[in-house]
């Protein structure tokens, strides 16, 4: 007699990831969605026990009920249940909330936790393959973070509707995010500007010019006798121009040199973020709610439906070895052996708080070009993919080699001041990676593919002066906030973790507090008004450096070196 096939339920966070994960299991697994958490503190009250041991009251929210009723139902039907929730602490605690809300802790079948970085087949069977239990100390991480945020908000809040009006809230995160702009702004108020002006000469080589060699170039003024030399004012600067005017010109001295520019690692969920809105104009918002469609899966016709991308909230630059190999593949294939390098390029992750093994973000599969998934992706799909895809690809190619040429100009008359100007060109000697991809640059970044070629000097020669080009300036207050440069500032500053950007921004802009103007983030009234109150009453909470020293012990707690409590009794 044929033994009875298992009967499996598989619990994911959204329809669309269950939808593609039906397509991959057999007709034995059947596959729901939570979407999102089934349970948190209540809305109306604290919800944590401060007198023991900050115990959280969790409810099932009046919203998700029907779903915790159908959850039940299903598996009580089924021999085993698989929680698929996402890779991350916030993945982890859902799957534990799962198994309260829905009753499964003392029921005697078997409860697995599965995890993959990608919705394609291969991974979602091999993660089936290899179960595992509920990691606590990532959940505990979770619980820590949602109780820390809750005691704030509930302190915080209060103080707000008293002083300013009511409805209005403060986070952990989002006070620091809005003190960042507000600091920022009251930076560029108190700015003075200072006057200094360059000095720059147009010269040409005398004779014949190569072919296609610039015929004349410009360098700058850097010293005069020896000396590192600044111009402060428009009367000294006539005065240099005068004493410049029959100056006698030659090289001093010609250097050459080869450099070297590397690729940018693949992405995580802050560069991504910073890139896309560099260079797609997309919200961090928008950025990753695009992503979230690329990786549950997409149609790509056949009735096949695949994740296109890795799991998209990550501080890691870690690379699965087989999509490194089929990197190669595709480069020595598609762009020729040379642009590749001898070996495979290993990325350091930069942020020191990175969270549990995670990979960068990249194509599941290089051989899914964007071209090819164009007509299954929506033109704002389609934009994200491109990007991810060409960044991951660029990561692995050869370096862009430049040969580099700087000249330093000596300018003299008999009997005067001796002067130095300099100047230096690049021409792209060997492309590399360039030949797929170009990081995009924030204000004050110089691009080093922005230097002009030079026409063919050599030491000693003269040279003919054109013009002189002295031009006053004013120094320029810091920039106001880009998303992609407070999403950066956040990250360096160890404030939040890849989950969260995207919605600080979007609250601290519902709220209010901070609003977008040309692009750039300016603090409202309200929100300097509210900053200046938390700062004078809870200075702690809404330093940068305390709170970064906060995401440090979560992360401790996550890896078991902290219990929750204490930390949370710390605070």
């Amino acid at each position: 007699m044929a033994t009875r096939q298992k009967k499996n339920l598989v619990i994911v966070e959204s329809a669309a990831k269950a939808r593609t994960l039906e397509k991959f299991l057999g007709r034995n697994f059947r596959v729901r969605a939570s979407l999102g958490h089934v349970r948190d503190l209540p809305k109306s009250k604290l919800g944590v026990d401060t007198e023991h041991g900050f115990a959280p009251q969790y409810l099932v929210p009046k919203e998700k009920k029907e779903i915790v009723k159908h959850l039940k139902e299903e598996a009580r039907d089924v021999d085993v249940v698989y929680l698929a929730t996402d890779p991350d602490r916030e993945g982890e605690a859902i799957a534990w909330h799962l198994v309260q809300a829905i009753d499964l802790a003392g029921d005697s079948k078997p409860v697995h936790r599965i995890e993959f970085h990608e919705v394609t087949k291969n991974a979602v069977l091999q993660a089936v393959a290899s179960p595992r239990r509920i990691d606590m100390q990532r959940v505990d991480a979770q619980q820590a973070r949602r109780i820390l945020d809750r005691l704030v908000g509930y302190k915080m809040s209060p103080l707000l509707w008293r002083k300013v009006k009511g409805g209005l809230s403060a986070g952990r995160v989002q006070s620091v995010a809005v003190r960042l702009v507000v600091d920022r702004e009251r930076e560029i108020q108190g700015f003075t500007p200072l006057e200094y002006w360059t000095l720059e000469a147009e010269l040409a080589k005398r004779g014949p010019v190569r072919r296609g060699s610039p015929q004349s170039f410009r360098a700058a003024l850097v010293e005069k006798n020896g000396q590192k030399i600044e111009l402060r004012s428009e009367a000294e600067t006539t005065q240099v121009v005068a004493d410049l005017e029959d100056a006698r010109y030659a090289v001093a001295d010609v250097r050459r040199k080869e450099q070297a520019r590397h690729p940018a690692a693949p992405f995580t969920t802050s560069t991504l973020q910073q890139e896309a809105s560099r260079k797609l104009n997309f919200t961090a918002k928008r950025t990753m709610a695009v992503a979230q469609h690329l990786y549950e899966g997409v149609d790509i016709g056949g009735n096949e439906s695949v994740g296109l991308i890795t799991y998209m909230r990550t501080d890691s630059t870690t690379i699965a070895s087989v999509a490194l190999d089929e990197a190669r593949e595709l480069i020595a294939r598609k762009y020729g052996p040379e642009l590749l390098p001898e070996a495979p390029r290993v990325y350091k992750t930069r942020s020191r708080l990175a969270q549990e093994a995670h990979e960068a973000i990249r194509p599941t599969s290089v051989f899914r070009e964007p071209q090819q998934m164009k007509p299954y992706l929506t033109p704002e799909q389609f934009r994200l993919y491109d990007l991810v895809w060409k960044r991951f690809v660029a990561s692995q190619m050869a370096s862009a080699l430049y040969d580099v040429t700087i000249v330093d100009v000596d300018a003299a008359r008999a009997g005067g001041s001796r002067y130095l100007f300099r100047v230096s060109g690049s021409r792209i000697k060997f492309a590399g990676f360039i030949t797929v991809y170009r990081e995009g640059k924030d204000d004050g970044e110089v691009d080093e593919e922005g230097r002009e070629p030079l026409p063919p000097l050599e030491a000693g020669e003269l040279l003919d002066l054109l013009q002189l080009l002295p031009e006053q300036h004013f120094t320029q207050p810091p920039p106001r906030y880009t998303e992609a440069t407070l999403v950066k500032a956040l990250e360096e500053k160890g404030i939040g973790r890849p989950s969260t950007y995207a919605p600080t921004l979007s609250t601290i802009q519902e709220r209010g507090y901070v609003e977008m103007v040309e692009r750039r983030f300016h603090p409202t009234e309200l929100g300097m008004l509210v900053n200046d109150l938390l700062v004078e009453h809870f200075t702690d909470i809404v330093d940068v450096d305390f709170t970064a020293v906060m995401e440090e012990k979560l992360d401790e707690i996550a890896r078991g070196e902290r219990q929750w409590v204490p930390v949370v009794e710390e605070f």
